[in-house]
């Protein structure tokens, strides 16, 4: 498990990227980071793999310190946004590099994929392609078969296939290897089918976070009418997020908060009521309007 506390990092000692942040990220689980550039999720990957040293606050992963940890560091693998590789390297050379590193590292495994996505493991990686790269350095993260991966901005650059092919391979890694895996990225559509949980970073802080079945299964879009006229007070007895209406049909954003929202509207006898799936977006959307801010301005 990962357990942050008061977590701060400035680089010019006036304005912090990351402030006073907290958060927990449990075992054998997909945990997505989303946030705007320039929030902090690359920052909080660096420093939970210890590349920065945090100015204050702390990193624990199964109740030990992070920094400079090299038994940790052994279990730890980390793909950074900005990819890099040695110079003249092949993908056999990287390969051979991560083998000396990590002592659980599966030569084969990363062979068999490789040759799968017709990746020539003896071309030098300078002459691949932006999507090319990408592959190799998750395909030699996956081979570490470690505890913890971090994958920053994870599918930069692959194609709609390639990517849901990687998405696979992650989701084997977490039921074969027990891995925890932590995912960045600005774009909340592409997180949304893999991933347990998700954290929404604002500012050099988690805003919110929650895993995705309690997202999906608590908030509702209902369109209602009813016979006679109405307003957003009829439906007092609800938490509503949001409340619109165009003419006799209103559309209300519903958090169940424990209750059955159904039943109590079916007790009105609506003449429209009809439930419709919410996106993750859209759940992102009203919950951060609840909380007094702008999506727009955070993703």
């Amino acid at each position: 498990m990962i357990e942050i506390k008061n977590l701060s990092k400035s680089f010019d000692k006036k304005n912090y990227v990351l402030e006073n942040l907290n958060c927990t990220i449990k075992d054998n689980a997909i945990y997505g980071l989303v946030g705007a550039n320039g929030a902090g999720k690359s920052t909080l990957l660096r420093l939970i793999n210890s590349i920065y040293n945090a100015d204050k606050g702390t990193i624990f992963i199964d109740n030990e310190d992070v920094y400079d940890n090299a038994t940790l560091k052994a279990n730890m693998a980390f793909v950074p946004d900005d990819l890099f590789f040695y110079n003249n390297y092949s993908l056999l050379d990287m390969i051979y590099y991560y083998d000396a590193l990590y002592p659980n590292f599966d030569i084969n495994y990363v062979l068999k994929i490789a040759d799968k996505l017709h990746l020539n493991k003896n071309a030098k990686i300078s002459s691949f392609s932006k999507g090319m790269k990408r592959q190799c350095a998750l395909l030699c993260a996956l081979g570490t078969k470690s505890k913890y991966l971090f994958f920053d901005e994870t599918f930069d650059g692959l194609d709609p296939v390639v990517r849901k092919f990687f998405k696979s391979l992650l989701v084997d890694a977490l039921e074969q290897n027990n891995a925890t895996i932590i995912m960045t990225s600005h774009n909340l559509r592409e997180l949304e089918d893999i991933c347990d949980n998700l954290g929404l970073l604002y500012k050099g802080n988690i805003l919110f976070e929650s895993d995705i079945d309690t997202l999906k299964t608590t908030m509702f879009k209902v369109q209602i009418s009813l016979k006679e006229d109405f307003n957003k007070n009829t439906f007092k007895e609800l938490k509503l997020l949001s409340y619109k209406k165009l003419g006799s049909v209103a559309t209300l954003i519903i958090d169940e908060n424990g209750k059955d929202s159904k039943k109590i509207l079916e007790k009105l006898n609506p003449v429209i009521l009809d439930y419709l799936p919410l996106t993750l977006e859209e759940v992102f959307i009203y919950q951060m309007e609840a909380l007094g801010y702008e999506f727009n301005e955070i993703i």
